[in-house]
């Protein structure tokens, strides 16, 4: 079933060439994957064009000679220009059959854009958001969860493989988006737990840059103490994820909670701090400096 939806060598197609879509890119032209490519800043095309992509004028064009596309954008809005704007992917003639959303966005989003994409080019929307960070995909160790049609996700997944060391199919459309939301409330709780443990650690005499390799192999060891303490004392010069972006997905992940009455107070609590850091200017920050909210905070004894 999945052969007839897609030809053998699918034409692909990529838009939104940022930190995680332009190595997802590069791994796909790897792979030997005829890739067209847009992006709203033409200037990030430049590499992907001389290791051989093909850059499009507007995602319309880019639709019009792809089997299937994907999307790896910031927020809904982009998602729904993109897709739906002036010379967007469903302005094309001969649309693609499959249309890949590697954004996070609200799961009710996505369930609004999947009928909106079918009704105007009968093609299928799959959601499949990822996880892994940038070193993630370009070491094409990503893992995607997917939401939509079971013969879709089988004819798509040896593209995903490209980038991709695992692709799950998590239920119907928005079921995706709905994994990568509780994904991202088990990430920032965590990271804001690594914060607290660093400033205690710190503020307790405690050489902090030495707990990776103490605790490495037990149960706090995780990717994100390895990854993210070390970020916590030295600022990375290229953020990797902002806080920005991270309150954008704890904002969605409150609107599902609230949507599906599940109590979260922890992430209630991590996204209140993540909130007085935007607050801060610290916005547009590496994820891991939430933990200079827990720094700057003046020390007053509990009793």
């Amino acid at each position: 079933m999945s052969a007839a939806l897609l030809p053998d060598t699918p034409r692909a197609g990529f838009c939104g060439i940022g930190k995680m879509g332009e190595p997802m890119a590069l791994r796909l032209l790897a792979a030997g994957h005829a890739l067209s490519v847009w992006n709203r800043s033409a200037d990030k095309l430049t590499h992907l064009q001389e290791q051989g992509a093909q850059v499009s004028g507007s995602p319309e064009r880019l639709a019009a000679q792809c089997d299937v596309v994907m999307l790896c954008l910031g927020d809904a809005q982009a998602v729904e220009e993109v897709v739906f704007g002036e010379h967007g992917l469903a302005c094309a003639a001969n649309a693609p059959r499959i249309l890949l959303d590697h954004s996070t966005i609200a799961p009710d989003a996505t369930r609004r854009f999947a009928q909106r994409w079918h009704e105007r080019t009968g093609g299928m929307w799959i959601d499949a958001p990822v996880s892994g960070g940038t070193a993630g995909a370009a070491a094409g160790t990503l893992a995607i969860m997917c939401g939509g049609e079971p013969a879709a996700i089988a004819a798509v997944e040896p593209v995903l493989r490209a980038y991709a060391s695992r692709v799950t199919r998590m239920g119907a459309t928005g079921a995706g988006q709905a994994t990568k939301l509780a994904n991202q409330a088990i990430v920032v709780t965590t990271i804001a737990g690594i914060a607290e443990a660093c400033v205690l650690a710190q503020r307790a005499g405690i050489d902090a840059a030495a707990m990776p390799t103490a605790l490495q192999g037990g149960w706090a060891d995780s990717v994100l103490l390895q990854t993210l303490l070390p970020r916590m004392l030295t600022p990375p010069a290229n953020p990797s994820g902002t806080i920005r972006t991270m309150l954008k997905d704890l904002d969605a992940v409150a609107q599902l909670a609230h949507d599906s009455h599940a109590p979260l107070r922890a992430v209630g609590e991590v996204r209140k701090l993540l909130q007085e850091a935007v607050g801060q200017g610290r916005g547009e920050d590496d994820i891991s400096q939430i933990v200079r909210v827990l720094l700057d905070q003046a020390v007053s004894p509990s009793c």
